[in-house]
Formats: structure tokens, C-alpha cells, sequence
């Protein structure tokens, strides 16, 4: 079964927890957007698992370098997931999954900004992170032409565990799935709602009948 999973792309943690406790029933993922845990601290993760303790917290951390360290720090503040930048070198995404064995935890790697997202996701498959997201980043979404097509594209070819972000609503997050993604990852979609439990609802009915 695919899993929704919402990007909290807030500032405060207050905030994030407000907004998590509407979509909660609905979503399996709660991710943390690297600005609020830039400008919360790892305290907003700790918050957020003790809220939820049912629900896989995701801490978007973009690790570039450190990987070891930076995704221990997540870890042990309560983080289920943390990413490394697909970017990065093998040696940080290596140091990021040996903290995650040893907390019993998961790294997911991030291909924003990444030349060729599909070649590198089935490089890191191999080194022991649990899926690779497939990732257009805000930037990228708002230049012209954007399409989440592309990413739908990427995921059909892949071949290995992915997860897409980019512009996921309602209407597309059926070909997502269909596509091979075993997450889909909503964030304006559902935050950017003017009922965000509503919104959370609908995709996961979506997602549920594919």
C-alpha cells in the first residue's frame, strides 16, 4: 500500500503541530521542511514524534556533508527518517544509513537539483537507504514549464523504491502512484488548503483506491 506522506513547509513548530494534528488520520509521513527545522532546532522533531508517536517523522535535514552525525542528531531527537542530499558524496549518504542501523531508523535520499535523478537513485538503492525521493524542489516548480510529468516519468523508469515530490494534488497523485511510487509526498496540496484535513482525506482516498 503507497503512503502519503505531508511536507510541513512551516516555521513554527506550534504551527507544525497544529497542522499535523488535523492531517494525522490521514497520512502515514509527517515531514518536517527543512526551514522549520533550521529555524526551530531538532526540538521541533522531538515535539512532533512525541505528538505522534504512530506516524513515521520524517526530518528533512538535506544533509550535504557529516552524515553520520547530522542524521545521529535526528535520530536520537526522534526522526524515523532523515535525508541526504543525492548530491552529496557515497561516503556521507554511508555514514547517514550506519546511524540509521544503529538506531533502527531509515535514510531516504533527496535528488533535488540532481542532473539525472533516476541514475543516481539506483546508485544509492545500492548503498542501503530505504527509498529515494524523487524530488523538484520549490524553485524548480515555480520556473516555466514545470511539470510533474517529469518526475512521473522518472519513477515509471527507476526501477527501484522511490518517492515523489513536486507538486503533488489531487489530480495527478493517481499517476504518481500508478507510476511506481511508494510515496507521494503532499505539501501544498494539503497545508496551502483552506481545509488541509479535507485535503489530506482526499488524496489518501485516492491513493487508497489506485
Amino acid at each position: 500500500m503507497a503512503k502519503l506522506q505531508v511536507a510541513i513547509d512551516l516555521l513554527t513548530t506550534e504551527e507544525a503541530l497544529a497542522l499535523a494534528a488535523k492531517v494525522a488520520p490521514y497520512v502515514d509521513i509527517i515531514e518536517l521542511g527543512t526551514p522549520l527545522i533550521k529555524n526551530m532546532g531538532s526540538t521541533v522533531i522531538t515535539a512532533m514524534k512525541n505528538a505522534h508517536p504512530d506516524k513515521l517523522v520524517f526530518a528533512d535535514l538535506k544533509t550535504a556533508d557529516a552524515g553520520q552525525l547530522e542524521a545521529d542528531i535526528a535520530f536520537k531527537a526522534g526522526a524515523d527518517l532523515v535525508t541526504v542530499m543525492g548530491a552529496a558524496g557515497n561516503a556521507t549518504i554511508i555514514g547517514a544509513v550506519k546511524a540509521a542501523k544503529a538506531h533502527g531508523k531509515g535514510v531516504v535520499v533527496d535528488t533535488i537539483g540532481y542532473p539525472d535523478r533516476v541514475k543516481r537513485a539506483q546508485e544509492v538503492i545500492e548503498l542501503g537507504v530505504e527509498f529515494v525521493e524523487l524530488h523538484a524542489g520549490l524553485d524548480e516548480q515555480w520556473t516555466a514549464g514545470y511539470s510533474i510529468q517529469v518526475l512521473i516519468d522518472e519513477a515509471a523508469r527507476a526501477g527501484v523504491p522511490v518517492s515523489i515530490a513536486g507538486g503533488v494534488n489531487i489530480g495527478n497523485v493517481a499517476a504518481v502512484i500508478k507510476a511506481g511510487a511508494q510515496v507521494a509526498v503532499a505539501g501544498a496540496a494539503i497545508y496551502g488548503a483552506e481545509d488541509p484535513a479535507a485535503a489530506a482525506k482526499a488524496l489518501r482516498e485516492v491513493i487508497d483506491a489506485v
